[in-house]
């Protein structure tokens, strides 16, 4: 029975991360779920939020906006719009793009830019929170 499986994040640009972790949990757009080694094979889309992994007993974190989680064969692969690590994130750029979504939610003139500020606002809250977790994690170098 495996002790591990493999982690592997991809955005359209970049492979984030490709590790041997010991748990993951990750944004499903029907709320958070966790994979352990030896996990049944699934497919989930994901939503916006923070995916974190447990290596070595410590955990860390990934912001996720968006994209597809594979499992199967202790592997898990995720496809994802963006993913950006706790370490990759600027604090000031996440707070500014917040601050610059709550203005465009209050002058928002129907559901389309309303619900665009929205988005932005929850990936803005989303990179916070993740940074936040790391740092609270001790996990921001990695």
């Amino acid at each position: 029975m495996a002790s591990k499986l493999l982690l592997e994040i991809v955005t359209p640009d970049r492979k984030v991360l490709s590790q041997e972790v010991e748990y993951i949990g990750a944004p499903g757009i029907e709320g958070e779920f966790g994979v352990l080694p030896n996990h049944i094979p699934f497919l989930s889309a994901l939503g916006v939020g923070n995916l974190y992994y447990k290596d070595g007993g410590r955990s860390h974190y990934v912001f996720i906006s968006g994209g597809f989680a594979e499992v199967g064969n202790n592997k898990v692969t995720i496809l994802a719009e963006v993913a950006e690590k706790a370490v990759e994130i600027d604090i000031d750029r996440a707070r500014k793009a917040e601050e610059k979504a709550k203005a465009r939610l209050a002058k928002a003139q129907d559901r389309i830019e309303s619900a665009r500020a929205q988005a932005a606002l929850q990936r803005a809250i989303a990179r916070m929170s993740c940074k936040d977790a790391a740092q609270k994690a001790g996990s921001t170098s990695h």
